[in-house]
């Protein structure tokens, strides 16, 4: 479908959504939350797709909600929509907002790789949180300046951030507010990797392709099975559920080709199932 403030690419098995309103520094509204929702939902049903790069266009990867839209979001008429519950609002309604999105990256099989290429600031932060692995170059600035504004850090952020440096650490960048840059967000673990700003995107692909070239099945439920895992308090509980999934992929072909390819000396060919 044509999209009009995001861009999708498909090549080699990875899927590039790109956030492109580089004149507004890539801010969020209401139709490009919706665009970068059908993004996902595309690419999450292209088959030959095994893993989505989200990105920004321009020098930022995006500077949150677009504070000139936000300014309009007030009065009876439209807040119940935004304050109802997220889950009613998709089932009864389809919509497709940013919280959306953070569930449909969170629940989707196929990895989702943050390449943030600038400031990722307020919402924006936490659409990179919500991605499953994070690579930025040296030219990213990370900010949570919600509290300036009289708001929190939500869809998601006061979930998310926690998790991602623990509690003391995300108190302070919810709190005090200051900026941290690529390498501090590496020190801290909030990314996987830094690189020079020109190789980002080279770097992403190659994250993403090795990904690609991992059995698509298995892929899928280990990244099932760490998003449970992180919120069980039963280990032999989820130890049950490991043994559940592994069940099923021994009956796989592509574990046989796994297996195959060991004794053949060469590079397994998978084909998700």
């Amino acid at each position: 479908m044509p999209y009009q403030m995001v861009r999708l690419e498909k090549v080699d098995g990875v899927a590039i959504i790109t956030l492109n309103r580089p004149e507004k520094l890539n801010a969020f509204n209401m139709e490009m939350t919706a665009e970068i929702d059908m993004a996902l939902d595309e690419a999450a049903q292209e088959k030959e797709v095994k893993a989505i790069i989200l990105t920004g266009a321009g020098r930022t990867f995006s500077t949150g909600i677009d504070l000139n839209w936000a300014a309009t979001v007030r009065g009876d008429e439209e807040l119940p929509s935004m304050a109802s519950t997220v889950r009613g609002r998709m089932v009864t309604h389809g919509e497709k907002s940013f919280m959306t999105v953070v569930l449909k990256i969170q629940n989707m099989p196929k990895p989702v790789i943050a390449a943030i290429n600038g400031i990722a600031m307020g919402g924006a932060f936490v659409l990179a949180l919500a991605c499953d692995l994070k690579i930025a170059s040296e030219n990213a600035e990370f900010s949570m300046p919600q509290v300036k504004r009289g708001l929190i850090p939500d869809g998601a952020g006061t979930y998310l951030l926690p998790r991602a440096v623990g509690l003391t650490k995300a108190l302070e960048l919810a709190l005090i507010c200051d900026s941290i840059d690529g390498r501090e967000a590496e020190r801290i673990g909030l990314v996987n990797k830094v690189v020079p700003h020109d190789s980002l995107m080279a770097a992403a692909r190659e994250m993403a392709t090795k990904i690609a070239n991992n059995a698509p099945l298995a892929v899928a439920m280990t990244k099932a099975a760490m998003y449970k895992g992180i919120q069980e308090h039963d280990v032999a509980a989820h130890m049950d559920y490991e043994v559940y999934i592994m069940n099923i992929l021994f009956a796989t072909e592509d574990f046989q080709e796994g297996i195959s390819s060991i004794w053949e000396k060469r590079e397994p060919i998978f084909k998700g199932r």
